[in-house]
């Protein structure tokens, strides 16, 4: 990566250089040595460009203390959280590749909404030394670029065991290039009907999604649907962990200085403060049972499908107070948790637009890692259309 510009989410520490996590909380924080994936990136030849803004300490969807970034293809919209700046950076040609964390979708929700490639590596791919902790056992870093290829590269340049982090695989890296270019022909791939068929899916984006499937399918791979009943509940169960852990990572600043987080950390942190250990101990349950459905299901198939997100980017506005069950979630059409809770790897690629001309992005997950055949999948896809050559307006 000699040369290349990139640029790396405020949730990663960086030698001498301000790293807020998105929070006024850290506004003067100037830490005195690299996370491991900016080292990684340095020692790669690549040139870092400046840190990305996010929602605060990454835990929300919405929610920024810094100003909210906003989408190139349509200024008065999100670019999606909480890797936000990361998208709309990489979206609007301001750095060629970018890297973000993915905890329960962060990575690919921006890069669906910003009409880019992002990978969510398998856990235990990437350390996480040096990154701001959300929910330990699914944090992720990964990256988020223009092309498959722009992803396959990035991800070799970060990826690989540090004894720093006690959580990592010591397998080596493969070459992640080398599966471009192989074709799909022969590959089984699995839809998931409930992901599909949700009532949270946008018309237009199940139709733009479909036809992506039915591109699969004339590429040469095997499609069929498959149901995974669990993975209507991901949501909330990730959402459970998403509140429960903050809160305990927070409880100091949570107990002295509440007032100093922002309107969706304040709501969050505090929720995850009074839950019972109870539930929390049903949603490891649940979590575990979740996990188990996929990685059966990927026993069948090499990849599985469905929609990133259920929407297209929406319009930025005042955060809202929370009035009501339906309320209290900002973000239940998106689809990314399913990956998160099973530990596995899953790419977001653009596949089409809505009817507002707003991107949407097919989602595809494999078994831990296998991330050789999500990127084989995703360029063989890519190459056949030309979403990825698509640029917003703004910078055309």
């Amino acid at each position: 990566m000699h040369g290349v510009p990139v640029a790396v989410k405020d949730q990663f520490l960086s030698a001498g250089v301000r790293s807020t996590g998105g929070s006024r909380i850290l506004v003067d924080y100037v830490p005195d040595e690299d996370a491991t994936v900016i080292a990684n990136l340095k020692q790669a030849g690549a040139v870092l460009l400046g840190k990305t803004n996010l929602t605060e300490f990454a835990i929300t969807g919405f929610s920024h203390r810094y100003s909210t970034p906003r989408n190139p293809w349509d200024l008065n919209t999100y670019a999606g959280g909480s890797s936000s700046g990361s998208g709309a950076a990489t979206g609007a040609y301001l750095c060629a590749t970018s890297l973000g964390e993915d905890t329960g979708g962060s990575i690919r929700f921006p890069a669906t909404w910003c009409g880019l490639v992002g990978l969510r590596p398998t856990w235990g791919l990437v350390s996480r030394y040096g990154v701001m902790r959300g929910v330990w056992s699914m944090d992720t870093v990964g990256p988020i670029s223009r092309t498959v290829e722009d992803a396959a590269i990035t991800l070799g340049a970060i990826a690989g065991h540090d004894p720093r982090d006690g959580h990592m695989s010591t397998a080596p890296v493969p070459d992640y290039r080398a599966a471009l270019g192989q074709g799909i022909e022969g590959l089984r791939i699995g839809v998931v009907t409930e992901q599909m068929e949700s009532e949270l899916v946008d018309a237009d984006v199940r139709s733009a999604v479909q036809r992506a499937i039915t591109g699969l399918a004339e590429l040469g791979a095997t499609v069929e649907e498959v149901s995974l009943p669990l993975s209507a509940v991901a949501g909330p169960i990730s959402g459970t962990l998403l509140a429960v852990e903050p809160a305990n990572n927070h409880a100091k600043w949570v107990h002295e200085n509440i007032d100093d987080y922002g309107h969706d950390d304040r709501i969050l942190l505090l929720t995850g403060s009074v839950i019972p250990a109870r539930y929390y101990n049903k949603a490891q349950k649940i979590r575990e049972l979740i996990r188990r459905q996929v990685i059966d299901a990927l026993g069948s198939y090499d990849a599985l499908v469905f929609p990133t997100a259920g929407r297209g980017a929406q319009s930025v506005e005042d955060d809202p107070p929370v009035t009501s069950k339906e309320t209290s979630s900002r973000l239940p059409f998106l689809f990314t948790r399913l990956f998160n809770l099973a530990s596995c790897p899953a790419m977001s690629v653009p596949c089409g637009f809505d009817d507002r001309g707003m991107p949407v992005g097919l989602q595809i997950g494999g078994k831990p890692f296998s991330e050789e055949t999500l990127f084989r999948i995703g360029h063989a896809y890519e190459q056949a259309t030309d979403w990825h050559t698509r640029r917003p307006s703004a910078v055309a």
